[in-house]
């Protein structure tokens, strides 16, 4: 089985709609979606009815920070445009959607793996991966050989050898890195619909089980539509700027 990780689509449609046609070519047949499915984005709808269709077919979601702010109410660490946005989402969400939300866990171990926003020392506080430091604090608060978390924003991989030292590897798009048993694995696939590294091609990961082989991918989309959807929305013309520039 070949599994999609998608984290942070910040309700960016066509950009979600970019890497599932994507995934679908390259054999994914199962998505895991790492938190912040909504924020940001002008169609938290849309996103979280293709979102909630692929859950009930197999699929696995889990709580983001801006998820959690739509239901709790936003940090007082989020930025004011950051916070306007929340509520601007929430009054678009149905009970059904919130319900959906709601339902999201915090963590999922699933065998050899950990699927997690955040980190997985303290999911609760989102407190991001950085440096091999913070990577190496996550893997070492786990069991789990391959821990999948999102929340940055931006590709990276980290690994634990047998002598305790965390260390960085940069994985370049389109090139399988297989996740030798020998190591722990953090590896964080990038955000689908909100890139902040410069490049502003959607971010997701493929992990085909039976090699445990990484695979990270960028994928270009038509940004224009998202962009126009922000302005007519009202929302802040910097989420617009930001999908345009990739950072």
């Amino acid at each position: 089985m070949r599994i999609a990780f998608l984290s942070d689509v910040h309700a960016n449609l066509e950009a979600l709609l970019a890497c599932l046609e994507h995934a679908d070519r390259a054999g994914a047949s199962r998505c895991v979606f790492l938190g912040d499915l909504v924020g940001y984005g002008a169609d938290p709808v849309p996103v979280l009815a293709l979102v909630r269709g692929l859950v009930a077919r197999g699929g696995v979601a889990i709580l983001g920070n801006h998820d959690q702010a739509v239901l709790e109410g936003p940090s007082a660490r989020m930025n004011p445009e950051a916070r306007m946005v929340i509520g601007w989402t929430r009054a678009r969400l149905s009970a059904g959607e919130l319900e959906f939300l709601r339902g999201l866990p915090l963590s999922i171990e699933e065998g050899p793996r950990l699927y997690v926003h955040a980190n997985a020392w303290d999911p609760e506080r989102w407190e991001y991966v950085t440096s091999p430091y913070d990577a190496g604090r996550s893997m070492r608060a786990t069991r789990c050989r391959m821990t999948f978390c999102g929340h940055m924003h931006t590709p990276a991989l980290y690994h634990l050898g047998p002598d305790g030292r965390p260390a960085a590897f940069a994985p370049a798009p389109g090139t399988g890195i297989p996740l030798g048993p020998q190591r722990r694995w953090l590896a964080i696939p990038g955000a689908v619909g909100q890139s902040r590294d410069g490049n502003p091609a959607a971010c997701y990961a493929l992990l085909d089980e039976a090699t445990d082989t990484l695979t990270f991918h960028r994928v270009p989309y038509d940004d224009e539509a998202p962009r126009r959807k922000i302005l007519e929305a009202g929302l802040p013309l910097s989420f617009n700027v930001r999908l345009e520039a990739g950072r």
